[in-house]
């Protein structure tokens, strides 16, 4: 409703927003990790278990209370990376490009789970150390749908859409990865380079189009 006036005090209309059957939903992912059961014990002890420190959107995904030490090739180091939960199948980071220039780091930019040639590093927690021969990543933006979301949208999993994001530092974002589950809700992650560009706030106008 403040939206609405404030354009029409501007005389200017409301940018379009599309709407499905369920809300569109826009979050930056801050810069983040995942860890195996293993790697977790590494870090804080024989037998440790992630505990919630918030729940995410994605159902039964969690920001865990954990944090981490990342140490960067130049010795350069980023406190309190936050772990998110549940454990997976394999170790990796998620960087922004600013925080791996920062680091030394020279990061592709990948599907999440695609960590194949890509840098490792090594972690640091209050029991130990763990050396990951791989897994840091620029995570490429994408959007979770569900089967009727992405029917709604004429998109499968593995396409590739486009955000337009409004707002006095408007943009387009192009290859923005479908992830296609029963499972999911309608939400699509940028990193935070990608939410700085544009300035999102909670009343920013997005749209999500083919």
């Amino acid at each position: 409703m403040v939206r609405q006036a404030v354009y029409a005090k501007l005389g200017k209309p409301l940018p379009r927003t599309a709407s499905g059957s369920n809300p569109l939903v826009v979050n930056v992912s801050a810069r983040h990790c995942h860890l195996t059961q293993e790697a977790v014990e590494t870090l804080f002890g024989k037998g440790h278990k992630l505990t919630v420190h918030k729940w995410l959107y994605q159902e039964g995904q969690f920001a865990a209370k954990e944090t981490v030490t990342l140490i960067g090739p130049r010795s350069r180091v980023i406190s309190n990376l936050r772990i998110l939960g549940p454990c997976r199948t394999l170790n990796q980071v998620e960087l922004a490009y600013t925080d791996s220039i920062s680091l030394g780091f020279d990061i592709p930019l990948r599907a999440s789970g695609d960590i194949k040639d890509t840098p490792g590093a090594m972690l640091m927690g209050p029991a130990g150390f763990f050396e990951m021969p791989d897994g840091v990543i620029r995570a490429l933006r994408h959007a979770h749908l569900s089967p009727a979301d992405a029917d709604f949208y004429g998109v499968k999993h593995g396409d590739l859409m486009k955000l337009k994001i409004g707002g006095d530092c408007a943009i387009t974002l192009d290859k923005m990865l479908c992830r296609v589950d029963k499972s999911f809700k309608l939400e699509v992650h940028i990193d935070t380079d990608e939410g700085n560009a544009c300035n999102l706030q909670p009343h920013t106008p997005v749209e999500l189009v083919r």
